[in-house]
């Protein structure tokens, strides 16, 4: 077992912490959608500084903390990172096996290193993204076939 199972309890808010990730998150929220640098004053212990955090960085700390305050663990990964057959499986919510069949179909592209599969996480977040566009056109076409027999949806 990795340390992050193991330690998993450590990754949780207490009820203190997670206020105050919703109301950071709140606060946040009006400065998000600027295209520019947002200066933010940091103060502690008598100490303050002023810091200077591009807008990306911004939407992405006020996603975060929304994800925090809901009680979910967040993980940052660089877009580079290539992730065993376990991580994918992990990030897609499949077993192991499920994954390494979908690399052996081919429906996710990956290397070999020596036996180990290797998988880019921008390659899995594609496929991600193509079944989560598939769902949801297919849930589209059951709504319209559900209104056009009058099914009440």
């Amino acid at each position: 077992m990795n340390a992050a199972k193991e330690n998993f309890h450590d990754l949780l808010l207490s009820e203190h912490e997670s206020v105050l990730a919703r109301e950071s998150s709140r606060v946040l929220s009006s400065y998000a959608r600027r295209a520019t640098p947002l200066e933010m004053e940091v103060k502690e212990r008598g100490r303050r500084e002023v810091v200077s955090l591009p807008a990306e960085a911004v939407r992405l700390l006020m996603n975060m903390l929304t994800e925090m305050a809901e009680g979910n663990v967040v993980k940052l990964m660089p877009m580079h990172a290539e992730l065993t057959t376990q991580q994918a499986a992990d990030l897609l919510n499949v077993s192991r096996p499920y994954l390494v069949k979908l690399l052996d179909e081919g429906l996710i592209d990956h290397r070999k290193v020596g036996t180990h599969r290797r998988v880019d996480v921008r390659d899995l977040l594609a496929y991600k993204h193509r079944i989560d566009q598939e769902r949801a056109n297919a849930l589209d076409e059951l709504t319209r076939q559900a209104q056009e027999l009058k099914m009440g949806y």
